[in-house]
């Protein structure tokens, strides 16, 4: 099997980082994986936001919390009342992915590169973690101050995260895929 097939058949989704920072280098491949994404017309409209400060993640962590602790949603506000849940799950590095509100295919060509970075991630040995909870804190009112900390530019929505660490634990078992999922038509 080739490696790009291996490296998308191995990725998980990985919770458990050590605390070490990745290195610029892999940092960047990672970026340019996300960049080099196809876009709807090639229009790109992404931005990325790369934080790998953990004071500033921590604090992040703590503002998504409690502006979920004040949410209607029962499930946004079990993650506010679980002491040792960070939306982070404690990485070193994140990527705030934002997109162009003006752009309707804004999500999922963010989806797709969200989706490289992680294929990317895996094929480096680093781990990765898709993270979406984050846009509930981003694009609200509260989140608002948060925006212009990040220096996210305006006229972008806060659409996907994901965090990134060298994996403290290896996840080898693929969960089982379901079945009758495709037809083909010859």
């Amino acid at each position: 099997m080739n490696e790009t097939l291996k490296n998308i058949r191995n990725r998980r989704s990985n919770r458990a980082f050590l605390p070490e920072q990745l290195n610029d280098t892999d940092v960047q491949d990672i970026i340019d994986a996300g960049i080099y994404s196809p876009s709807a017309t090639n229009n790109q409209p992404w931005h990325f936001t790369v934080v790998q400060r953990k004071d500033i993640i921590d604090r992040l962590n703590d503002a998504f919390k409690e502006i979920a602790s004040k949410s209607d949603n029962e499930y946004i506000r079990r993650f506010a009342d679980n002491e040792k849940f960070h939306v982070f799950y404690n990485a070193p590095t994140i990527v705030l992915v934002s997109g162009d509100k003006k752009n309707m295919a804004a999500s999922v060509d963010c989806a797709a590169a969200v989706e490289n970075m992680l294929i990317a991630a895996e094929s480096l040995e680093i781990g990765g973690c898709w993270i979406g909870l984050i846009a509930y804190l981003l694009n609200s009112e509260e989140g608002a101050e948060w925006v212009k900390k990040l220096e996210i530019p305006e006229g972008y929505n806060q659409i996907h995260a994901l965090c990134l660490g060298y994996k403290k634990i290896e996840i080898d078992n693929a969960p089982k895929r379901k079945e009758n999922t495709v037809n083909y038509i010859k």
